[in-house]
């Protein structure tokens, strides 16, 4: 990248980043910044994953994120927004269902090292191996010996994965109870969003201090200093998301990588090659646009 460029670039980033200033509180109240502003400064970090997305692949790192809270946190909207632009052969989303009968008589981790990274990708978890801290501990899906034998085992399995190469990162995102219950009423009367609720979700609601409990529990023994976890006030999700991609890009040291110039060739030319009728070709119907699309 030229040095005009480069300056260019850092000054759209200091003009994004101050729009970005906190505004002031309205008494107890959050204030949303502009959808403006956010798509302005969500694209500037898209771009910036792009450039760690090449950075992971050329130096053969290995990354795992992995995305844990409480239901309706925005957990798969971040996801989203951080894979929206990225390769899908270098950046994967892990998103388990439930374990089948053999995968329950396996070793509890055995499922989740068969989606860890080869060189040059990263993993994004959306929930991890920490069900077993969460949803089975206070879902009565795990006996008391499995619960603490996962807490016991989690740290050193986190520890052998840090040895062994891999970049943890771990994000529990935060909702208060009342803008759970705001996003919890705002599913169950959209259609659009009604498959994101499960019978299990519901249940989640109604044990909101169980669950309070057992994530304090989590924390204290799998709060490791080789895989810290990394709090994310996700009342506002929009400044969740940008907060997330922004500590993710702080987490791995990058650098733009120079990319070759791409040249359009010259086509071919067409010598003997003779097109099948149109006739026996099968098309979709062209429903649009319709005339009133074109009405103003």
């Amino acid at each position: 990248m030229s040095k005009k460029a480069k300056d260019k670039k850092k000054s759209a980033k200091v003009e994004s980043m101050s729009e970005l200033e906190h505004p002031k509180p309205n008494g107890n109240k959050r204030l949303k910044m502009k959808r403006k502003a956010y798509e302005k400064e969500l694209e500037r970090l898209q771009i910036e994953l792009v450039e760690l997305q090449e950075w992971i692949k050329h130096k053969e790192l290995k990354v795992v994120v992995i995305f844990e809270g409480r239901d309706t946190a925005g957990k798969g909207g971040t996801i989203k927004r951080i894979t929206d632009r990225l390769n899908p052969r270098v950046v994967r989303v892990v998103a388990l269902g439930v374990p089948t009968e053999k995968e329950k008589t396996q070793w509890y981790f055995q499922r989740y090292v068969a989606h860890l990274p080869a060189a040059g990708e990263m993993v994004l978890f959306d929930r991890s191996w920490y069900n077993r801290a969460n949803v089975e501990r206070v879902m009565g899906f795990c006996t008391d010996d499995e619960y603490w034998e996962f807490l016991r085992s989690c740290p050193e399995f986190e520890r052998m994965l840090v040895r062994s190469g891999i970049i943890l990162i771990k994000y529990w995102l935060s909702v208060n109870d009342e803008e759970q219950e705001r996003r919890f009423k705002a599913r169950i009367n959209d259609p659009l969003r009604q498959w994101k609720l499960s019978p299990m979700d519901v249940e989640s609601y109604a044990r909101w201090v169980d669950y309070s409990r057992a994530k304090d529990q989590m924390f204290k023994y799998t709060d490791i200093k080789q895989a810290p976890w990394y709090n994310v006030n996700a009342d506002i999700k929009k400044h969740a998301r940008l907060n997330v991609i922004s500590h993710l890009l702080s987490m791995i040291p990058y650098t733009e990588l120079e990319q070759e110039p791409f040249e359009m060739p010259e086509r071919q030319d067409d010598v003997g090659y003779v097109r099948p009728p149109f006739e026996d070709l099968t098309f979709i119907p062209e429903v649009y646009p319709r005339p009133e699309d074109f009405s103003e």
